[in-house]
């Protein structure tokens, strides 16, 4: 342990811990703009490039980067001098002079770290003038609007770039006034191996990454009356929309989640959920069937589209193991735009399916080729979490003083099975409880597979199910799915089933989900409301579900038939980078 005074207080921390870890003990606040700390992903990035934290120490000539200097034993710091205070001053206003000032129309407008430093600085003018960079907006993809002339190359995007995710887009680029955080050559993103994740959008304190957003065309499909507009919620944004309305986080917001929807128009309210089921039947029985034969093992689910590009980019000798089951987004669109355009007896060109979700890699997933009919797409308008926040708050709807209302039907009905897609493990946790229902029995089935639940980056089981043991992991984050993969790839490790997503913690940290600033209790918080929802939902095993049964018996046939593997599943194709 090491002793220290930090403005005349004592202290006592770990050896190893910075002086900002040392004043937060005490309750001092250092302002910080490239920190970041998630704990329970084991990540800090503390590159001390943009200087705000600077404090003072005792014996040293120039001033200390607070997040990343180690306290010393007897070390003496002051974080409120007038030295330490002018520094910073100085430091942001240089910042300011090379900063776009249209915080008015900027995406990050209010949740953006440099304008929230400038508030607490009481900066009201840009005091240097010179030379601002200019450098061409990127926006030409369906998921991530990149922006140089905002960074800050505070690097937190190439953090959660390579470090966490382990893709290796984005790196310092160029030197001197020129220099950039970008893709090699200042590649269009579209043109690299990007996943379109959206973490780096997470990672970013200003508006230099942000979605591409769709609500104006979604405003203007609800104002067509040749359009019947319908909408499916996935299961991470009920338990994450209440943040953007001041509700606590972790609070389950369903009921007002389907009432604000029906308020902005939209003819109809499906839920996400019901296609998890649906994801569940097929990619259920396809372990199973590989469980039979031996082949094609471990099965890796495939709901997540931000993990299926990693995989095409980085392991195309491993495209058989991804089960062939699209995801549920998909699912629903695609059944959306068959079965249900069908008992509306309209033209599935005049139905317009739009998706809340969590993920910015859903929104390239919906303009894939491969999921659309004819020119038609499966899913027209993918929004995130924050993006229907602000259409609620567009429309004037008090979010908070909503009725709790019920989704519609036959989309809308589902599972708690279901519900536990938004959280890493839950997926397979669903699978699992369908898979020993139908070995073992309704009656003897385990319901509860708690070993594989957490925000852990990689979590081992093995499971009896019928007298056969099943051994699974479940992996989220990219840099520890590269990992795993490597593992299988050299023969290393064995398993039946993987499940995979792209974002650490699953999708309830997706880049479309409001932003939580580094605090990791927040997606703790989440995770914790999608099990409690899970609880409270009468029936939790997707093969229960009524709805689910009666597609079968009308439309599909049976899981895995040919009906089915036309409408519900898809291939995947090894992707190369564009020189």
């Amino acid at each position: 342990m090491i002793n220290l005074k930090i403005n005349n207080n004592p202290v006592t921390v770990r050896e190893g811990s910075t002086i900002l870890e040392a004043a937060q003990k005490l309750g001092l606040k250092i302002p910080t703009l490239c920190h970041i700390k998630l704990d329970c992903f084991h990540v800090e990035h503390r590159s001390g490039s943009c200087r705000i934290c600077v404090v003072e120490v005792a014996g040293r000539p120039n001033l200390a980067p607070a997040c990343c200097t180690p306290v010393a034993e007897g070390m003496e710091v002051l974080t409120n001098s007038l030295r330490a205070i002018k520094a910073r001053r100085t430091i942001l206003e240089l910042l300011l002079s090379n900063h776009p000032t249209d915080c008015l129309i900027c995406a990050k407008n209010r949740e953006c770290r440099l304008q929230e430093l400038a508030h607490e600085f009481n900066i009201d003018r840009v005091k240097f003038q010179g030379m601002q960079s200019k450098f061409d907006v990127d926006c030409a993809n369906p998921a991530i609007c990149r922006d140089l002339n905002k960074c800050i190359l505070c690097r937190r995007c190439e953090t959660a770039c390579n470090v966490i995710q382990t893709v290796g887009v984005l790196s310092g680029v160029n030197r001197g006034f020129n220099v950039a955080v970008a893709p090699e050559n200042f590649k269009p993103l579209s043109e690299t191996a990007c996943v379109f994740c959206g973490q780096c959008a997470q990672a970013c304190p200003v508006g230099a990454l942000t979605e591409i957003g769709y609500r104006e065309d979604i405003w203007k499909a609800l104002d067509d009356p040749k359009k019947t507009v319908i909408v499916q919620t996935a299961p991470a944004v009920r338990v994450a929309i209440g943040e953007e309305f001041g509700m606590e986080p972790g609070s389950i917001s369903t009921g007002k989640l389907v009432a604000a929807l029906r308020r902005l128009g939209f003819a109809k309210v499906f839920d996400t959920d019901w296609s998890a089921d649906l994801t569940i039947m097929e990619e259920g029985t396809e372990l199973m069937k590989r469980l039979e034969t031996g082949e094609n093992l471990p099965i890796l689910t495939s709901c997540c589209p931000g993990w299926v590009n990693f995989m095409e980019y980085q392991f195309p000798d491993l495209l058989n193991l991804p089960s062939t089951a699209k995801s549920p987004q998909q699912m629903f669109g695609a059944i959306a735009k068959s079965y249900y355009a069908e008992k509306l007896g309209i033209d599935p060109a005049d139905l317009i399916v739009v998706s809340v979700m969590p993920c910015l890699a859903k929104k390239y997933e919906a303009g894939r080729e491969e999921f659309s009919n004819n020119g038609v797409p499966d899913v027209d308008y993918v929004l995130s979490t924050r993006e229907l926040g602000a259409m609620i708050k567009e429309a004037g709807i008090l979010f908070e003083l909503l009725p709790d209302e019920n989704y519609d039907s036959p989309l809308g009905e589902s599972t708690g099975a279901a519900v536990i897609f938004g959280a890493s493990g839950g997926v397979l946790e669903a699978a699992l409880r369908t898979i020993a229902a139908k070995l073992e029995g309704e009656e003897k089935a385990t319901i509860e597979f708690c070993a594989i639940r957490g925000l852990e980056g990689v979590k081992e089981a093995t499971v009896t199910i019928a007298g056969q043991e099943l051994k699974a992991a479940v992996v989220s984050g990219l840099g520890n799915a590269r990992k795993l993969l490597e593992k299988i790839r050299r023969k290393e490790a064995t398993y039946h089933a993987i499940e995979i997503m792209a974002c650490p913690g699953g999708c309830i940290n997706g880049g479309g989900q409001p932003y939580y600033h580094g605090n990791t209790s927040i997606l703790e918080a989440r995770k914790d409301a999608l099990y409690r929802a899970d609880t409270k939902l009468p029936i939790r095993k997707s093969h229960l579900n009524p709805s689910i049964v009666k597609i079968y018996e009308e439309f599909l046939g049976e899981p895995n038939s040919e009906k089915a593997h036309h409408l519900l599943h898809t291939k995947y194709c090894p992707r190369i980078i564009h020189e």
